[in-house]
């Protein structure tokens, strides 16, 4: 259990992070706003790299455990068929809702965050992410490819990265694209119907034929 003093720092960073981004943020933003010194950051998280990692964790591991959850609850009788895409991201979109209306504001920093790991300076955050939650995504991303469209395991590992980028690119700018429909449609929608729309177009772009001839015919 975070003391009182940690769990203002990672609260100040989270913020900080949603508002402005993992590297924009100094350390200086988050003790200022958190009121605490330089040193009560290292000794409770070493470094920004250490808080980057607990404010992971603290978005992750619920995201991770609601995953786990809903496939062991569904997965418990193996005389029903196994959850086919669609479902699967139902899951998926299901645990992100969760963690959204709990921990607020968990998607902007979700989002934030794996654009981060693809950084290429950031070998030790995912080496981090993988290590920490591997296993519970492995299992997930094993059963997406069970239902997939056959292909290749390269040609699937672009789907999925197509697939993350989706979500990434639409809840990173979901305030933008909320104020884009209501000028246009005059409405607006809610983080809910916003995960639920995604998942035919997520599912129809996994399940979509594979095709071994890739060029652009000019």
């Amino acid at each position: 259990m975070q003391s009182d003093t940690a769990l203002r720092i990672v609260e100040a960073a989270e913020a900080l992070f949603a508002e402005q981004g993992f590297n924009e943020t100094t350390m200086r933003q988050i003790t200022s706003r958190a009121g605490v010194n330089l040193a009560a950051v290292n000794y409770h998280f070493g470094s920004k790299q250490g808080l980057i990692q607990a404010v992971a964790e603290k978005f992750l591991t619920p995201l991770c455990h609601s995953l786990e959850r809903q496939l062991e609850q569904r997965l418990a009788d193996e005389a029903v068929a196994k959850p086919d895409v669609e479902e699967l991201l139902e899951m998926l979109m299901r645990g992100l809702l969760a963690v959204h209306r709990e921990l607020s504001p968990a998607l902007s920093v979700f989002m934030r965050l794996l654009d981060l790991a693809y950084m290429a300076n950031q070998q030790e955050l995912r080496a981090f992410l993988l290590e920490r939650y591997g296993d519970s995504i492995n299992h997930f991303v094993a059963l997406l490819r069970q239902d997939s469209a056959p292909m290749e395991n390269d040609e699937f590992f672009w789907r999925l990265h197509f697939m993350l980028g989706s979500i990434t690119f639409t809840l990173s700018n979901y305030q933008t694209l909320s104020g884009i429909e209501s000028s246009r449609f005059e409405r607006n929608a809610e983080v809910e119907q916003i995960l639920h729309r995604m998942i035919p177009v997520l599912a129809a772009g996994l399940q979509a034929r594979a095709d071994k001839t890739y060029f652009c015919r000019i």
